[in-house]
C-alpha cells in the first residue's frame, strides 16, 4: 500500500466517541434501573473515562445528596449555555457513587411553559398523542425535549466527533423519535427493561406468556388507558439504531408488543467484590444469623420455644405484587412443607419471612411489647453478668471456687424469675408485625389464614409477614436488607413476571442459595448459561407451560431437601453459589453493552467510529477520580489497578 493510500485510510477514522446514558433514575432512586446504573458506573468509567456522562431529570431533594456540583468541561459547558439561552436550566456535576461519573440533570420545570407545543410536536411529527392530566407523561415529554435540545447543541459543538446516546425505558424514550425527526446525527440505543403492556397485563393477572401471540398490545393499551405511553415506547424502539432488552424472556415479549426484535440482550449485573478467603462470608452469615435469632426469640419465645440451632430462615422480598412476585407459590409451598415436616416429626423449624411494603397503620402492639420485654431481659442479664464476673474474680483470687448461691444473689435470682414469668404470653405469635389498613382483604394474610399457617406450637413452618422494607433503625428487626440477606439460608422468588430480577442475583453474590423461575430474566439466563444451576444453589422453578401445582411441588421438594441437609452440606451449597457470582460482575456482563454501543456506532457512522479499548491491566475501578478534562477533546483514560477489598453485593 502506498503512503498516500495509508494516509487516506487513517484520515477517515473519527475521533473517539462520546457516550451519554439517559435515564429517569440518574441521581434518584426511583426503580430498579437505579441499581443498574449505579452498579455499572465503575465499568463505564474504566472504559470511557471523561467521555461518559449520564443525563437525568433534576429533582432537588435527591440531587442535594447525590450530585456534587462542578464546572463542566468546555464542550458540555458550551452546550449547556446554548440550551440555557432558550430557557432550559441544567445542573452539572459528579454523581456521588463509586466511579463518580459525570452527570447532567435537566430541570423539567423550565420547560413547563412550552409543554403544550412539545406535546403537539410529538403528535404532529411522530404520531404520539397524549391525554390531559397524565402528569408523568407530560414530564416525560418535557424531559425528551430537553435531552433533544442538549444533544443537538452538543453535536453542533463537537463537530465530526461521534456522539452515542443510550436511553433506558419509556420515560427516557421521548427524545429518540424527536432526534430522529430532526435528523440529529447521534447514534442511539434504546433499552426496554419491561414493556408497558407486559407489566400492566401481568398486574391484571393475565396469562400473557400462554397467550402472547394472540394479544393485540395496542388495543389492550388503549383499553386500559396507557395507549399513549405504549405508542411512545413503540416509537422509541422504532427510532433507535439499536434496540435492546435485558433478557430472553423480555425479548420474546418485546418482539410481540413493540413490533421489533431486540438486536442485543443486555443482562443486568452487579459490582461483585469477592472475599479474600472463602470462609469470610460464612463468618458474616453466622454473625447476621445471630441478629435474626434475637428477633425470633422476642417474637416466638414468649409463647413457646424451639431449638435455634435447628432453625432455618427463608425469605421473599421485593415489591408487593402477590402473583407477579410468586408470593402465592411461596405460601402454598410453605403449607405443603409444613404438612410434610409435621408428618415426619421433623426436628427442624423453618421460619419464612415475607419482606415487602403494604399499607399499615402502625406497628403491632403485642409484637412491639414482646421485643421490648426481650430487650429488657437482655439488659438485665448483661448487668447481672458484670456483677457475677466480679464476684467470680474476687473468689478465685482468694483461692477458692465460689458456690452458685455466692455468684447469683437471691435478689438477682428472683429478678430473673419474675422476668421469665412476665415474658410468657398465651396467644401464638402474630403472623404479621404491623396493623394493616385492610387486614381482612390483604392477599398474603388471606392465603396464610386459608392454609392455617398461624404460627401454632406444633407448626414446623412459621411465618413472619413484615409489611415494611428493612431498616437498621427499626424497633423490631433492626437490620439493613443486605445484613438480613446474609443471615438467611435461602431466598424464594418464583416470579410470574420479572424482566430480570435482582433479588436472586443479590443472594448469589452473598453466597445464599435462591429459587427463581424460568419466567424471570435471571432464571432464563441461568438456564442458558449454567447447566448445573440446581446443584449450585440457583434453583429455577418451571412456570412456563406448567400448571401452578407442578411449580409448587418442585419448590416444596427443594425446601424439604434444605431442611434435611446437615450444616456441612448447607455450607458446601453456599460455597458453590458464591463461587458462581463472579460471572455476573459488570466486568464480564459489560461486554454486552460494548456490543450494543459498537453496533449503534457502526449503523450510524460506519466502521470509522470505534469505542475505547480498556487496557488489560485496568481491570478494576480506580480508588479516586481523575480531574475533569474536556470530553470534546479526549477519550477514556487509563486507570491504576486497585486490589478489590472484601465486601458484599450492592444494596437494593
Amino acid at each position: 500500500m502506498s503512503k498516500s493510500a495509508r494516509t487516506k485510510t487513517v484520515s477517515t477514522k473519527l475521533p473517539p466517541p462520546l457516550l451519554f446514558e439517559v435515564a429517569w433514575e440518574v441521581c434518584a432512586k426511583v426503580g430498579g434501573i437505579y441499581t443498574v446504573l449505579r452498579s455499572k458506573a465503575p465499568v463505564m468509567d474504566r472504559r470511557w473515562g471523561e467521555a461518559y456522562c449520564l443525563i437525568g431529570p433534576y429533582r432537588e431533594a435527591s440531587a442535594r445528596v447525590e450530585l456534587e456540583a462542578l464546572e463542566p468541561s468546555s464542550s458540555i459547558k458550551s452546550a449547556i449555555k446554548d440550551i440555557e439561552a432558550i430557557g432550559i436550566r441544567a445542573h452539572f456535576g459528579r454523581w456521588l457513587i463509586t466511579g463518580r461519573p459525570q452527570a447532567l440533570l435537566l430541570d423539567l420545570g423550565s420547560v413547563d411553559d412550552r409543554l403544550a407545543d412539545i406535546k403537539y410536536r410529538l403528535w404532529k411529527d411522530n404520531g404520539v398523542g397524549s391525554p390531559e392530566n397524565d402528569f408523568e407523561f407530560d414530564e416525560t415529554a418535557g424531559f425528551g425535549f430537553a435531552v433533544t435540545e442538549f444533544l443537538a447543541a452538543l453535536k453542533a459543538r463537537v463537530g465530526e466527533r461521534p456522539v452515542l446516546a443510550h436511553f433506558h425505558e419509556w420515560q427516557a424514550g421521548a427524545a429518540l423519535p424527536m432526534l430522529r425527526h430532526r435528523d440529529v446525527p447521534v447514534a442511539m440505543v434504546f433499552t426496554t427493561h419491561a414493556t408497558l403492556a407486559g407489566r400492566n397485563l401481568s398486574a391484571a393477572n393475565a396469562d400473557i406468556y400462554e397467550n402472547l401471540p394472540h394479544i393485540d398490545a395496542g388495543t389492550v393499551a388503549f383499553k386500559h388507558g396507557f395507549g399513549h405511553r405504549h405508542n411512545l415506547e413503540g416509537a422509541a424502539a422504532a427510532a433507535a439504531d439499536v434496540f435492546t432488552t435485558v433478557s430472553g424472556i423480555t425479548a420474546y415479549e418485546a418482539e410481540h408488543f413493540l413490533g421489533r426484535k431486540p438486536d442485543v440482550l443486555l443482562p443486568n449485573g452487579l459490582n461483585v467484590e469477592r472475599f479474600a478467603a472463602p470462609h469470610e462470608f460464612q463468618v458474616i452469615h453466622r454473625t447476621n444469623k445471630e441478629r435474626i435469632h434475637e428477633f425470633v426469640m422476642g417474637h416466638f419465645f414468649p409463647s413457646y420455644t424451639f431449638d435455634l440451632d435447628r432453625t432455618l430462615y427463608v425469605f421473599s422480598a421485593g415489591r408487593y405484587e402477590y402473583r407477579n412476585k410468586g408470593l402465592d407459590v411461596f405460601i402454598e409451598s410453605l403449607y405443603e412443607l409444613n404438612r410434610r415436616m409435621k408428618a415426619e416429626d421433623s426436628p427442624t423449624t423453618l421460619i419464612a419471612f415475607i419482606i415487602t411494603r403494604a399499607p399499615y397503620r402502625a406497628l403491632n402492639v403485642d409484637t412491639l411489647n414482646r421485643q421490648a420485654m426481650l430487650n429488657e431481659l437482655a439488659d438485665t442479664c448483661h448487668e447481672i453478668k458484670d456483677q457475677l464476673g466480679r464476684r467470680l474474680f474476687h473468689s478465685v483470687a482468694n483461692g477458692r471456687l465460689p458456690t452458685m448461691s455466692e455468684l447469683l444473689t437471691e435478689w438477682e435470682a428472683v429478678r430473673l424469675k419474675r422476668m421469665m414469668y412476665a415474658l410468657r404470653s398465651g396467644p401464638p405469635p402474630a403472623i404479621v408485625t404491623h396493623d394493616l389498613i385492610d387486614d381482612a382483604a390483604d392477599p398474603v394474610l388471606c392465603h396464610l389464614r386459608h392454609r392455617g399457617l398461624l404460627n401454632m406450637r406444633d407448626d414446623r413452618v412459621k411465618v413472619v409477614f413484615h409489611p415494611e422494607f428493612l431498616s437498621g433503625t427499626s424497633p423490631l428487626l433492626a437490620m439493613e436488607y443486605d445484613q438480613f440477606l446474609r443471615g438467611c439460608h435461602l431466598g424464594f422468588f418464583p416470579s410470574y413476571y420479572e424482566p430480570w430480577g435482582y433479588t436472586p442475583l443479590e443472594c448469589l453474590v452473598t453466597g445464599v442459595p435462591s429459587i427463581t423461575s424460568d419466567l424471570s430474566g435471571f432464571g432464563d439466563y441461568v438456564m442458558q448459561n449454567f447447566p448445573d444451576h440446581d446443584e449450585c444453589g440457583m434453583y429455577v422453578a418451571r412456570r412456563r407451560h406448567v400448571d401452578f401445582h407442578t411449580t409448587v411441588s418442585q419448590c416444596v421438594n427443594w425446601l424439604h431437601a434444605l431442611t434435611r441437609m446437615t450444616r456441612r452440606e448447607r455450607i458446601t451449597l453456599r460455597n458453590m453459589a458464591e463461587s458462581r457470582a463472579e460471572h455476573f460482575d459488570w466486568s464480564n456482563l459489560g461486554r454486552h453493552y460494548v456490543d450494543a454501543h459498537q453496533l449503534a456506532l457502526d449503523r450510524r457512522f460506519g466502521s470509522r467510529a470505534r469505542i475505547p479499548i480498556v487496557p488489560e491491566s485496568d481491570s478494576t475501578p480506580s480508588a479516586t477520580k481523575a480531574p475533569a478534562s474536556d470530553p470534546g477533546a479526549t477519550g477514556a483514560k487509563p486507570r491504576k489497578r486497585r486490589t478489590r477489598q472484601a465486601g458484599g453485593a450492592a444494596s437494593k
